[in-house]
């Protein structure tokens, strides 16, 4: 397989700014002499810490060509957004001015810490801003080796076979992969509807796409006919427009996407292969599958052959292996962008990394409508990555 046209991007946790659009805010800011440098910075970080701009450097540095000397420019404090706002210095910046000659003037500084080191050197020629990547221990933030990213379009492969093997029209497909092993564990697809496809019912005022049925993943795929409407995570209130056999409804069911139902398989797994490990079930007996544990499990149906796949066996020969805790440590792989609805269950799973192909225009939860990656107030971060296909790939979707 030629990696080389395959092209892994890493989504960051929030939308990259324009180096033209760069938010700004507006602070009071002075020239200084290097002598009185510690001093005022010392006060002002008391007076004055900039709690909000952490990423912004307190001084500028200046080296001025013509006299080879060091002209330092300190950031005073916040200025208010109002008309004349020279004289709402406040009082205990004030008393500065004066003991050490000050010249308050206001000037702009980045309102937002960079997110890249291209945004970053922008930032710089507004005020000097720090960057820090990140420094998490997540593979592939900084780029793929190639035998990782070998790994990676082989399990996209089987996304791809599963999304087009006998589904039309077209669904979404996940894969759960343990990472250290290479191995699939679970696989699916999506499982909202019984046996047929939804009809769209969408009015031309609410349908997502063209009116024509031409959709587009992002200007890539094309001239499906609208075989996209059966895609769970895309069109996540499309089977509440479709009539249902009750007698049969155990054939649907609208949260049923490939990401929960693949989730679902791997529980289903860890029952039989661990029946008794109730007590070991717990936070605080996980083993990151990343560094050492064995592959968990899988259920899949017929894959390539270059793919490992663990039937379970070896798990279950292994008697001193403890249950995992839920997905940690491991990878999932996707034909869409999760909505909303699936990245969350893959926070709750602990999953490492997300791979998709195509973006979630209309309810995408990691890059296209919302990022919840980049959510503070969750209790566990993902990394998740974009995988641009190659032109023999997307040849073989465009067949469906």
């Amino acid at each position: 397989m030629d990696s080389d046209a395959w092209e892994i991007i890493h989504i960051p946790e929030k939308p990259a700014l324009s180096p033209d659009h760069q938010p700004t805010v507006k602070v009071y800011a002075s020239l200084i002499k290097p002598k009185f440098a510690n001093t005022i910075v010392r006060q002002l970080c008391k007076i004055a810490p900039l709690e909000d701009l952490r990423h912004v450097k307190r001084v500028k540095k200046k080296i001025l060509p013509d006299r080879g000397e060091t002209q330092l420019t300190v950031i005073l404090c916040l200025a208010p957004e109002h008309n004349d706002p020279l004289n709402d210095l406040p009082p205990d910046v004030q008393q500065l001015v004066d003991p050490y000659e000050l010249s308050p003037f206001i000037t702009q500084v980045c309102k937002y810490a960079a997110v890249s080191k291209e945004e970053w050197e922008e930032q710089s020629k507004i005020w000097p801003t720090s960057f820090h990547p990140p420094t998490y221990n997540i593979d592939g933030i900084g780029g793929f080796s190639e035998e990782d990213t070998q790994s990676i379009c082989k399990f996209m492969r089987v996304v791809i076979d599963m999304a087009v093997s006998g589904h039309k029209p077209l669904v979404n497909a996940a894969v759960i992969v343990d990472p250290s092993v290479r191995r699939i564990i679970a696989s699916e697809t999506d499982q909202v509807y019984g046996s047929s496809a939804p009809r769209d019912n969408t009015s031309a005022g609410t349908r997502p796409f063209k009116e024509t049925g031409e959709i587009c993943l992002n200007g890539i795929l094309e001239k499906h006919n609208g075989s996209l409407s059966a895609v769970a995570c895309l069109n996540p209130w499309q089977w509440s427009l479709q009539p249902h056999d009750t007698e049969n409804c155990s054939q649907w069911h609208p949260l049923r996407h490939a990401s929960m139902v693949a989730i679902e398989s791997s529980s289903a797994r860890d029952r039989h292969l661990f029946p008794n490990s109730s007590e070991s079930f717990r936070p605080d007996h996980v083993q990151p599958s990343n560094t050492d544990s064995p592959a968990k499990k899988q259920k899949t149906s017929s894959q390539s052959p270059d793919v490992q796949i663990d039937s379970g066996e070896e798990t279950l020969r292994d008697t001193s292996m403890e249950r995992p805790y839920l997905c940690t440590g491991y990878d999932i792989f996707l034909l869409l962008e999760p909505c909303t609805l699936c990245a969350m269950a893959l926070v709750h799973q602990r999953i490492k990394r997300i791979f998709y192909a195509f973006p979630n225009p209309t309810a995408g939860g990691l890059g296209s409508v919302h990022r919840l990656q980049g959510e503070k107030s969750l209790n566990h971060h993902y990394a998740v990555f974009r995988v641009l296909l190659p032109d023999d790939a997307l040849r073989q979707m465009t067949m469906v």
